[in-house]
């Protein structure tokens, strides 16, 4: 096991007395090292970067190989700056030389669909959209990890949901398209590092052979504990437990930051979601 598995492993857990398990690679490795990125240098992301971490992301499993998403790669920094606007006004989605916007992408398969004078109705059933939303997902989580790996930072930005269609009319998505989220890559900026980020127990989210809610409170009252010395060491202001922290951001419509109205915008992207 190299020397800095238990290292990595305490971090992410936010607890040194976790013993890291014997099973380890330099993949685990790179994944548990993974940080949330939000202050880059200007340099720029090269084209062969770009290929390197699109091949990584079309790498992804894909549900019966439909490859229902695309990816916008937005370099000109006026067209960040009106995202980083549309994007709750986040400076770092204006200051990454690369924002990769990940689409929910029926259109392609619609065009498939009438070339061959084939029908589509299915696209207008809500698995459509579901299959296509988890196919964006795993290839970016694949695509940030081949970026980590060229020794880029990133960060996901789920505000490209507060406002989908002026998004969409940004990027000129055609119908049946729809952002999900972003993720700015960039080389971090070595004068503002980020940490790793505790993770919750693996006694919380992983069960054994049937789900249990009562096992995970203790598991939950740990992690709160964890993040309260994050909390500190980072000087972040956060108010209360990270529980509470979680329960505002899940309070009522109010707290969605405009994205209670994503199946009506949805709709109008022309996703039927039946």
């Amino acid at each position: 096991m190299p020397h800095n598995a238990q290292q990595l492993f305490s971090a992410r857990y936010g607890d040194a007395s976790l013993p890291a398990p014997a099973a380890w690679s330099s993949v685990i490795e790179h994944l548990l090292n993974h940080r949330s990125v939000r202050a880059y240098l200007p340099d720029p992301v090269s084209d062969d970067q770009l290929a390197a971490i699109v091949a990584g992301a079309q790498s992804a499993s894909s549900s019966s190989n439909l490859q229902v998403w695309s990816v916008v790669a937005v370099r000109d920094p006026a067209r960040r700056a009106k995202l980083a606007t549309l994007a709750a006004g986040q400076s770092h989605v204006a200051d990454a030389p690369l924002q990769l916007v990940w689409i929910a992408d029926l259109a392609r398969l619609e065009l498939l669909t009438q070339t061959n004078q084939r029908p589509s109705g299915a696209l207008d059933y809500f698995e459509a959209f579901l299959t296509a939303a988890i196919d964006a997902a795993l290839a970016a989580q694949n695509a940030a990890a081949a970026a980590e790996s060229l020794g880029l930072g990133v960060v996901f930005i789920g505000s490209m949901r507060d406002k989908p269609e002026e998004v969409a009319k940004l990027l000129e998505l055609p119908p049946k398209t729809v952002a999900l989220f972003g993720l700015c890559v960039g080389k971090p900026n070595p004068a503002q590092p980020a940490d790793i980020k505790p993770r919750l127990p693996q006694s919380v989210v992983l069960h054994h052979e049937r789900y249990s809610l009562d096992a995970q409170k203790p598991g939950i009252e740990a992690y709160n504990a964890a993040m309260a010395r994050f909390y500190e060491q980072q000087k972040m202001n956060v108010r209360g437990t990270w529980a509470v922290h979680s329960s505002k951001r899940v309070a009522g419509p109010e707290s969605l930051s405009g994205r209670d109205k994503l199946v009506e915008a949805f709709r109008a992207r022309g996703f039927a979601l039946k």
